[in-house]
Parts: structure tokens; C-alpha cells; sequence
């Protein structure tokens, strides 16, 4: 391998860094190289290890020789502060039962001062061994004075017990807010479980944390996600209102490991256009946050039975789902959003709500190719046929993690999707830009999983999900570094190529049949 590419000079005084790995660029024109020579935080020049040593003869060599070093790791969704907080709430991942959900309630319980809430989550109503939502008094039995409220995976069902829904005041009387329901029993008084928009009723009761705890939780979210071999991520909104001045502050004070592009929600799109907050503006921080995308959500979730769904819906007679955002308010919102150079960025699940959200676009893709803006819809997890090719051109950031434990449930309860869900290669073929993530704190953001599942399809009952719409190790790669980039509009990330920032990650094992460990690599 010989050869050199280089287009980026640096000033004669700067350190210069030799880095020795087999390198893969993501470049077409270098797809490998032996080595990279970093100054200044840029690329300067990939090439052979004799090259680059005789263009540097005095650079510090990092010798990876061994390893593989690639695009630094991107999560392109994230709710990261919210992620930073689930670190220290009850857990409830892969619990397979009530009684284990109630045993673990009670041990935090006992922990805490007299009531104090206890938040958590991460059940699905599958694994439970559930059919329906739970009957009300469960949680009561076991923390009767501590109010609790506990999200479901997908964060679109919470379950609270009865002293957390007498200080939210929601009893009998208490009307379904728009978009959401409150799930009562036969005498209509509330089961405790709550679906979308009736979330709000009862998280207002619940005391706001303070900044310093908001603060913490955005350090320890950050920096959980740069440890697993992160270094840039999408953070998208649905969370506490100073999350993003948290991560901002960060980067002011320069203790943020990873470079962010954040989401605000459409409702306070309103205090860009008053502010004159425009993309990628921020407070300091030699640009590792800014804002760039307006959120929306044209429908819930698959497992808390509340994507929006064409009929005939859900197989076990559940309904069609609930839709959220309407699609003129997307149209409306979206091309204000448009107009101040941010990406509208779209929240469908289900095959009803994907649908419309298409239509709402083509209302909108003029005025996006004239903003050089790519439309963009987070999760378009389950497609009507006739509607992938209208995908070309579209950002579909996806979290394949899900696919683990949704496999077994689309089975059971959209059988007539199986072969459109998570139609990755489909995607690609129509068009579509993928950009891969975690969704954390929906989904660990465990890259190992993230990677198997997009490469294997192979849910976590040992069935595989419409293989072949698997993808091999290069696109996903892609879709985890270069896909998030472009989809920030980031032209100098994803990609080892001078010029481009010299944030990697370094893998002791990367083939399609073994993704190892990393570490991020941050010159």
C-alpha cells in the first residue's frame, strides 16, 4: 500500500500524531489505509505506514498495529440528559414478570425517605407476560405511601401506583387529554397506566430536578456514551427543558466528550425565531453543541400498542394506535422549521403514521432542497410496501437494537408487516440516507447489539426478522458514523479523510462475524 491522500496543512509549530492501525476511511477513493497523521484536531494525510513516517519523522507514533480504526461511533438518537438520569433510577430492563417488577420496587422503596417518588422503567408489557396493560393495585401492594411511576421501554406507557395519582389529582372524573388516554377499569376508575400526552397529567406533579442534578445527569450520560467508544450524538428532545442548556454548559466549560447536534421541540420553535437562534449556534465550546433539528411525533409506540397503524391495526383487536402531531401541524411547523435552516425531524412508528408523514413532506421537499435540508423521520419502523420508494432522499435515523425484543412482538401483533419492519436494506435501495442509534433510555446504547442486530436480524426469541433485509458490516458502519454526519449536515465527520476531525474509534475486533470492544479516540 503506497501512496499518500493529503489536502489539509496544519501551521509548522504544530504537533503532529502518527497513528498506526488498519484504517478504514469510509472514503471510496482510500476505502483502507495503514495509517493516519493527525494535527491541530484534523486530519491531515491516510496513507502507508512508510509514507506517513517519512512525511513525519518527529511525529508521536500511537501504535494500534492490531487494531482497527475507524469514523468515530455516532448515536444519532438519544435522549441523552434523560439517559444520564435513567443511570440512577430503577431499572427494570428485561424484567419477566410483575412479581419481579413489584420485588424490585419494594428494595428501592426501602431505600429512600419517607414519600420520596420513585422513578424508573424499562419493562415491556410482552416480557411481563402480559396480554393487555396491568390491573390496577399492583403497585400499590408493595409501595403504598411512596408515589412511583415506572415508563414502559419505549417510554410512551407509564404505570403509577395510587399515591401517584392522587398527588397528580387524576381520578374517575379526570377526562383523556388530547392525544393520550388514561386506561380505567370496568367502573372507568384509572388502572394506574397511563398511554402518551396522559403522561403529562402526572409528571407535572412530580418535583422538577434541580439544575445541579440536571447538570450531573448530563455529565454521566455524556460520558457513559463516550466510554463505550462514542463521539458525537443526536440528542432529541422529550426531555426536561434545560437538558440542552445542561449539554451546552458542558461544552462551555469543556467537559463534553462528545460533539452534539440537538433537537427542539416544536412547541418552542417559537423561541428560535424570537431568540434568532439559528443551526449549530452555541455557547462556546469550539462547536460540540448546537441546535440543528425540531421535533414532532406523529404517533407512539409498537409495544405500548399506540403506533398509529393503517386497518385493519393490531392483531389482538387493540385498535389502531394514537396519533399525535396531525400532519398540518407538521406542514405548518415544519416549514417554519424550514425557513430558519432547522431539519424537521419526525417521530412514526407505525405503517399509518410513516404514511403521513411522507404526505406532509412532499409538502414540504421543495422548500427543503432549496434550504440544501434533508427531511428526516426517526424510526420508520414499520412500512407499507408502496410507500419505501418514497423514501429516497429521506434521513431514517433507526435504532436496530430494537429489533431484539420487538421481533416477537411484531409476530404476534402486526404479522401482516413482518417483511416492511425495520427495512433496512430497503431503505438503502430506495434511497434513503440511514443514520443508526440507540434511542437511550428507550434501548442501552450497547454498540455490540446495535451492530449484531442490523448484520443478523435475529431477535431475542432466536428468530430471525425478514433477513433479508440484513445489512452487511460496511453499511452499518456507515449508518453508524457517516450517515449520522451527513444527517447533522457535518462534512467534516464520519469519514477519515484530511481535513475531516480526528475523532475515532479504535476496535480490537471488527468483522461481520465479531464486533469487539472500543474505546473513542479523540486527537
Amino acid at each position: 500500500m503506497s501512496g499518500v491522500s493529503q489536502t489539509f496543512t496544519a501551521p509548522a509549530s504544530t504537533p503532529l500524531t502518527l497513528i498506526l492501525a488498519r484504517v478504514l476511511t469510509l472514503n471510496p477513493a482510500r476505502p483502507e489505509a495503514e495509517a493516519v497523521l493527525v494535527a491541530a484536531g484534523r486530519v491531515l494525510a491516510t496513507g502507508s505506514r512508510e509514507d506517513l513516517s517519512a512525511m513525519a519523522p518527529r511525529a508521536e507514533v500511537l501504535d494500534h498495529r492490531g487494531h482497527t480504526l475507524t469514523p468515530g461511533l455516532a448515536d444519532a438518537h438519544i435522549h441523552l440528559v434523560g439517559y444520564g438520569f435513567s443511570l440512577t433510577q430503577l431499572g427494570l430492563h428485561g424484567v419477566k414478570s410483575v412479581q419481579e417488577v413489584q420485588r424490585r420496587l419494594a428494595e428501592r422503596v426501602q431505600a429512600l425517605e419517607p414519600g420520596s417518588w420513585v422513578l424508573g422503567g424499562g419493562f415491556l408489557l410482552s416480557e411481563l407476560g402480559l396480554s393487555g396493560f396491568p390491573g390496577g393495585g399492583l403497585l400499590d401492594a408493595v409501595s403504598p405511601e411512596h408515589p412511583a411511576l415506572l415508563y414502559s421501554r419505549d417510554l410512551h406507557l407509564g404505570w403509577a401506583n395510587g399515591e401517584a395519582l392522587r398527588r397528580a389529582g387524576i381520578h374517575a372524573g379526570t377526562p383523556d387529554p388530547e392525544g393520550g388516554q388514561i386506561v380505567r377499569d370496568a367502573a372507568g376508575n384509572p388502572t394506574g397506566v397511563l398511554l402518551e400526552n396522559a403522561c403529562d397529567l402526572l409528571t407535572r406533579a412530580i418535583p422538577a430536578p434541580t439544575w445541579a442534578q440536571t447538570l450531573e445527569a448530563a455529565r454521566q450520560g455524556s460520558s457513559d456514551l463516550a466510554a463505550r467508544g462514542y463521539v458525537s450524538a443526536h440528542t432529541m428532545a422529550f426531555e426536561g427543558p434545560e437538558a440542552p442548556r445542561a449539554l451546552a454548559t458542558l461544552a462551555a466549560s469543556g467537559e463534553l466528550p462528545l460533539r452534539i447536534w440537538a433537537c427542539l421541540p416544536h412547541e418552542r420553535l417559537h423561541l428560535a425565531r424570537e431568540l434568532g437562534l439559528g443551526p449549530g449556534q452555541s455557547s462556546g465550546g469550539g462547536g460540540l453543541f448546537g441546535f440543528g433539528g425540531v421535533k414532532f411525533f406523529a404517533d407512539g409506540a409498537l409495544g405500548s400498542r399506540t403506533a398509529w397503524l393503517h386497518a385493519p391495526g393490531f392483531a389482538d383487536g387493540s385498535g389502531t394506535g394514537i396519533a399525535l402531531d396531525s400532519p398540518e401541524l407538521l406542514r405548518d411547523l415544519g416549514r417554519q422549521a424550514l425557513e430558519l435552516g432547522f431539519t424537521p425531524v419526525t417521530h412514526a412508528i407505525g405503517d399509518r403514521a410513516n404514511t403521513e408523514v411522507l404526505n406532509a413532506y412532499d409538502d414540504l421537499k421543495a422548500l427543503a432542497a432549496r434550504k440544501n435540508i434533508r427531511l428526516r423521520i426517526e424510526h420508520a419502523q414499520h412500512l407499507r410496501p408502496e410507500d419505501l420508494p418514497r423514501f429516497a432522499g429521506v434521513t431514517v435515523s433507526a435504532q436496530p437494537i430494537h429489533l431484539q425484543a420487538d421481533g416477537a412482538m411484531i409476530r404476534s401483533l402486526l404479522p401482516g408487516l413482518e417483511q416492511g419492519s425495520y427495512a433496512f436494506r430497503s431503505l438503502l435501495q430506495a434511497g434513503a440516507l440511514l443514520a443508526f442509534g440507540s434511542d437511550a433510555p428507550v434501548a442501552p446504547p450497547d454498540v455490540q447489539a446495535g451492530f449484531l442486530a442490523a448484520l443478523t436480524r435475529m431477535g431475542d426469541d432466536g428468530l430471525p426478522l425478514a433477513p433479508g433485509e440484513a445489512l452487511n458490516l460496511n453499511e452499518v458502519l456507515h449508518a453508524f458514523t457517516r450517515g449520522p454526519a451527513l444527517a447533522a449536515g457535518w462534512a467534516d465527520e464520519g469519514h477519515i479523510v484530511p481535513g475531516a476531525r480526528a475523532a475515532f474509534t479504535l476496535w480490537d475486533h471488527l468483522t461481520a462475524e465479531r464486533v469487539g470492544e472500543r474505546r473513542a479516540l479523540v486527537l
